[in-house]
């Protein structure tokens, strides 16, 4: 059984986490989720999501009319760590709505399917 150590491995397939995030990464979410009523940190884009459960949350979002940002943690691997740590969340996509940690796309969709999330966004369009 053959062993590697990382300096066996080509830089690009090197590990790229970070223990903690950057001041300049939790600056980042922080202002994301500020300047955003809805913000979603997502695999992709709205346009053309890179997994099935980004996709979901976009659809759901769509569904109700909602403007949401997002940004695509695939091009930047502190953010993609960052976010989690921010969240103290393992997974993506994240949903922030008004500034809080709404949840991923296992949340979004129970929302969706108790009503909560509909009953959400009808009071924000009152």
């Amino acid at each position: 059984m053959a062993q590697s150590s990382d300096s066996d491995i080509h830089s690009d397939f090197q590990p790229q986490i970070k223990a903690t995030p950057s001041a300049s990464v939790s600056e980042q979410i922080q202002q994301d989720i500020k300047d955003h009523k809805v913000f979603v940190y997502m695999k992709g884009n709205p346009e053309a999501p890179m997994c099935g459960f980004s996709n979901m949350v976009c659809k759901i979002l769509d569904a109700y009319g909602v403007e949401y940002s997002s940004r695509n943690v695939l091009t930047d691997p502190d953010l993609r760590e960052g976010v989690k740590k921010f969240s103290e969340w393992p997974t993506i996509p994240q949903v922030y709505v008004d500034g809080e940690f709404l949840g991923g796309s296992d949340i979004l969709m129970g929302m969706h399917e108790s009503g909560d999330l509909k009953k959400m966004f009808l009071k924000e369009k009152a």
